[in-house]
């Protein structure tokens, strides 16, 4: 067993050891466990739609995000503590990658003292790094985080997205995509330098692989200009001409932003898109982002030889600014009445009155799009949240 002097000394023996990278990640967490001396542990990661936490482990059972302990700590990314049903204590602990939740990890002891929290929280951070640097390439993540099979364009679309959801203590920005296993056209980006947030939102025209390869190309064309340095309008001149080269009969809609994390100044340039929306001071700033919107990219011609306009607003400190698809707002309730824009903005502002996390505002939002409807969407329902706070002198 380990104690609180050879605990240290123990993990770096497993971290050290050869075969450790290669080890599946149930044998790891494990020896981990073992290593820092507690008695048994259990990763839980959240489903494809943020609705389950399924453990990597067939001896558990799934749990519900929303009516349950675990799931409270996915909600909140908050230690919570129980009693166990089998004797001894859980304790509840999130696993975070930078701002990614990622789900939970169940540590169960005969009895809970600051050492072993503090242990707790160790095998929780370095886990949550083994699960990121894993996933992409093994499939039991993605079998377990899955309930039902994915569509070819959604397979393809999901290959070039991003995290969920990524941030610093200045900004954060998380996205959501629904419907999960049948996407057609939509997308979103974003990324983060030492001084930039980049964050962007894309539909394309249709909902088959044809619509799908289109945003495929869109994306890798902004992401090549970006990391060359490309400033706003020529990141979009790329975007354009690769269309124009590659997918000549195909065109697509976005928004795509720059937000300067010292200042506060958010860039942006609307190609065809709905409008981004300003949440601040729990109110929605009616029209605060309203431009004169550029055709979509892919279709150059239309722009009769003038640059793309690029716009500009200060943000304020805890501001939240909406890039959505018109899949959101068009969305039907079992009524049959739209969604509409009023609903979406107003669901924001009580999560942000109510001190909710922007990733979990998020997750709210979307199922509660989702449960209104009565039957699937009838088109793809994306929204990406950028919610920042300037740097303390």
């Amino acid at each position: 067993m380990a104690t609180a002097e050879n605990a240290g000394g123990l993990l770096e023996e497993f971290l050290a050891d050869p075969e450790t990278p290669a080890l599946d990640l149930s044998t790891a967490v494990a020896r981990c466990s073992a290593a820092l001396g507690l008695q048994h542990s259990v990763v839980y990661l959240a489903d494809l739609q943020q609705r389950r936490l399924v453990p990597l482990t067939d001896v558990a059972s799934a749990l519900p995000i929303d009516e349950s302990l675990a799931g409270w700590t996915y909600r909140t990314q908050s230690l919570r503590v129980e009693e166990s049903g089998i004797g001894g204590m859980t304790a509840w602990l999130p696993l975070v990658d930078g701002a990614e939740r990622l789900g939970v990890l169940a540590v169960h002891q005969p009895a809970l003292t600051p050492a072993t929290l503090r242990r707790s929280r160790s095998l929780a951070t370095l886990l949550a790094m083994m699960v990121t640097s894993k996933r992409t390439y093994k499939d039991t993540f993605v079998r377990r985080t899955r309930t039902e099979p994915m569509r070819l364009p959604a397979e393809m679309l999901r290959a070039f997205l991003p995290p969920r959801t990524i941030g610093n203590a200045h900004v954060v920005s998380t996205a959501v995509l629904e419907p999960a296993y049948e996407l057609g056209g939509d997308a979103f980006d974003h990324s983060l330098t030492e001084t930039t947030l980049h964050a962007s939102v894309l539909d394309a025209m249709g909902h088959d692989l044809a619509s799908g390869l289109t945003t495929a190309v869109s994306l890798a064309a902004c992401r090549n200009a970006r990391r060359t340095g490309a400033d706003l309008p020529d990141l979009v001149k790329c975007v354009d001409d690769a269309l124009t080269r590659w997918l000549p009969d195909q065109f697509c809609t976005g928004v795509l932003t720059q937000l300067d994390l010292a200042s506060g100044v958010l860039r942006w340039i609307n190609c065809g898109h709905p409008t981004p929306l300003l949440i601040r001071d729990h109110q929605l700033v009616a029209d605060a982002m309203e431009r004169e919107a550029d055709p979509p990219m892919g279709l150059p011609a239309l722009l009769a030889g003038r640059a793309r306009l690029s716009h500009e607003i200060d943000l304020h400190p805890g501001d939240r600014v909406l890039l959505y698809t018109d899949g959101v707002t068009e969305a039907r309730t079992r009524d049959g009445e739209e969604f509409g824009l009023e609903r979406f903005a107003d669901e924001v502002i009580r999560a942000t009155a109510a001190g909710e996390l922007a990733p979990e505002t998020l997750r709210r939002l979307i199922h509660s799009i989702l449960d209104a409807q009565p039957g699937r969407l009838r088109d793809d329902a994306t929204i990406v949240l950028i919610e920042w706070w300037p740097p303390t002198l």
